[in-house]
C-alpha cells in the first residue's frame, strides 16, 4: 500500500467534515486503521485534523487579519489550506514554520494552484507579524475578544459570559479548545481499581486517578484505549468522569428495575450495571437499531448480563412499556452537546444559538413520556451533555410546573461529598475548567405520589 501524506489526508478530511456534514472522528478512525500512514505521520494526521477544527475561529481571525480577503468569502480549500498552514506554524513547536509554509504550498499547487502564490504569501506575512495580531478588545467586547482569541463562536461565548462572568468564562473557554483527557472507568465486576492501577505502572503507563469518580482513572500516556491491558477482555471502558457521576447519581441498587430511555452508546448503562453488581434488570431503549447492538456488544465485554434491549422513540407516547413501572429511570436526554465540543470539534460550527431551544422540546416530550413509568418513591436522574441553561434548568423547571408529584432533591444533601461540584439548587453542573471534566448537566428528581 502506497504510503500517504498525512497533510493532504488532513485537507481531505477537512474539507469532507465542511462539505457533508461529516464526523472527525469517524473519518481519522478510518485513516489510521489503514497502514497506509504510518509512525509520527499518525500522530500528525489526527493533531492536524482536530487542531485544525478546535482552532478554526482563531484561525480564521488570523486570516482576516493578513489576508486580502475575509477567510469567509475565501473558496473553502483555500481556507482550510491557510487554516493548516497557520496551525502548523503557530501551535505545532516541532514543525519549523519553513516546513509549515512550504509543504502547505506544495498542496496549494496541486488542489487549488491558482491560490498558491496568494496562500504562501497570507503564511509569510501571518509569521512575520505574529506578534501584532489584532486582538478584538477584552475589556471593551470580552465575547469578540473570547471567541477570537480562543476559538468559539461568538453567541456560545455570549452565554457562558451570562453563565460564569468574565474571568470564570475565559477559563471555559481557554479548557474548551484544549484536547480533552483520556478517561476510563475500571469495570468493578472484574478488577478493582488499585488492582488496575498497579498493572498500568508495571507496564509502564502513566495514569492517575480521577479525583470525583471511585472507578476513574485518566490516561497521561499517548495511547488507543483499545491497546490498554485488559481492555478487549473487559476490564475497562472509556467514559469520562462526569458521565461517570452520572450514574452515581442516580444510585440503583442490587435487585432494582431500571430504565435507561436514551440508552446509547452504553456507558452510563453498563456503569449501572456496575453498580447493580450485575443483579436485577435494566431496560435499554433508543431510537437506533444499530447503536443498541453497541450497546450489547458493550454489555459482553465486561461481563454484564442483566440489559435487555428494546427500540423504542422516547419522543413519543410509551406504549410499548405497557405501563411497566422501574424503580430508577436514567433520562440522559439527546442535546447539542455543548459541553463535549473539545471531543467533537466540528459540531460547535454547525450549532446556533436556536439549537438548544429546539433540543429543549425534544427533551420534555422525553421528560413528560417517561415520567409515569417511574414507581412511588422512585428516583429519575435527567442529563445532559450540554452547558445551555434551556436544556438543563429551563427544561426541570418546566416539568416541575407541569407534575406535582414531582420533587428536585438536593445533590449536596443526597451526596455532601460532591458538593462543591452542584449549582446553588443542587444541580449537579460538571465544567471542563474545574477539574478537568466534560461539561455535563444532571438532575435528581424524585416522584413522591
Amino acid at each position: 500500500m502506497n504510503k500517504k501524506n498525512p497533510r493532504q489526508v488532513a485537507l481531505e478530511i477537512l474539507l469532507n467534515i465542511d462539505t457533508e456534514d461529516s464526523y472527525a472522528d469517524i473519518l481519522v478512525d478510518r485513516e489510521l486503521s489503514s497502514d497506509a500512514i504510518q509512525g509520527p505521520d499518525r500522530g500528525l494526521l489526527t493533531e492536524l485534523v482536530f487542531g485544525v477544527l478546535r482552532r478554526r475561529g482563531t484561525l480564521d481571525h488570523m486570516i482576516d487579519s493578513f489576508a486580502s480577503q475575509k477567510a469567509a468569502k475565501l473558496e473553502r480549500v483555500v481556507a482550510i489550506l491557510l487554516r493548516l498552514g497557520l496551525y502548523q506554524s503557530f501551535y505545532l513547536d516541532r514543525v519549523p514554520v519553513s516546513a509549515a509554509v512550504n509543504e502547505t504550498v506544495k498542496l496549494a499547487k496541486v488542489f487549488v494552484p491558482r491560490a498558491s502564490g496568494f496562500i504562501n504569501a497570507v503564511l509569510r506575512e501571518a509569521d512575520r507579524k505574529r506578534d501584532l495580531i489584532p486582538w478584538p478588545d477584552r475589556v471593551a467586547d470580552p465575547a469578540a475578544f473570547l471567541a477570537a482569541r480562543y476559538s468559539e463562536p461568538r453567541w456560545l461565548v455570549k452565554q457562558w459570559l451570562a453563565q460564569l462572568g468574565t474571568a470564570e468564562a475565559e477559563e471555559l473557554a481557554a479548557a474548551m479548545v484544549e484536547p480533552p483527557p483520556l478517561t476510563i472507568r475500571i469495570n468493578t465486576l472484574k478488577i478493582s481499581r488499585d488492582a488496575y492501577a498497579e498493572r498500568l505502572a508495571t507496564e509502564g503507563i502513566a495514569a492517575r486517578c480521577s479525583e470525583f469518580s471511585p472507578v476513574g482513572m485518566h490516561i497521561l500516556a499517548a495511547i488507543h484505549p483499545a491497546r490498554l491491558p485488559g481492555f478487549q477482555v473487559g476490564l475497562i471502558t472509556v467514559q469520562d468522569e462526569s458521565s461517570q457521576l452520572a450514574s452515581l447519581f442516580l444510585a440503583p441498587e442490587a435487585g432494582q428495575d431500571v430504565l435507561d430511555i436514551c440508552a446509547a452508546p452504553g456507558g452510563k448503562t453498563t456503569h449501572l450495571a456496575q453498580l447493580m453488581e450485575n443483579r436485577g434488570s435494566i431496560l435499554a431503549c433508543d431510537l437506533d437499531a444499530r447503536k443498541l447492538r453497541r450497546i450489547e456488544e458493550t454489555a459482553t465485554r465486561l461481563g454484564v448480563s442483566l440489559i435487555e434491549t428494546r427500540c423504542l422513540d422516547a419522543s413519543r407516547p410509551l406504549s410499548a412499556l405497557n405501563g411497566r413501572k422501574f424503580s430508577r429511570i436514567l433520562v440522559d436526554a439527546p442535546c447539542t452537546g455543548l459541553g463535549v465540543i473539545r471531543r467533537n470539534p466540528e459540531a460547535k460550527w454547525r450549532l446556533t444559538s436556536a439549537d438548544a431551544s429546539r433540543m429543549a422540546g425534544l427533551q420534555s416530550s422525553i421528560l413528560r413520556n417517561v415520567a409515569d413509568h417511574l414507581e412511588v418513591g422512585g428516583v429519575l436522574l435527567y442529563s445532559t451533555c450540554s452547558t445551555a441553561p434551556e436544556e438543563n434548568e429551563g427544561v426541570i423547571d418546566l416539568f416541575l410546573s407541569e407534575r406535582q408529584d414531582y420533587m428536585i432533591e438536593d445533590l449536596r444533601s443526597v451526596f455532601p461529598h460532591y458538593a462543591k461540584l452542584c449549582s446553588d439548587r443542587g444541580i449537579f453542573r460538571g465544567w471542563p475548567h474545574r477539574g478537568g471534566m466534560d461539561g455535563f448537566c444532571a438532575a435528581r428528581l424524585k416522584r413522591t405520589r
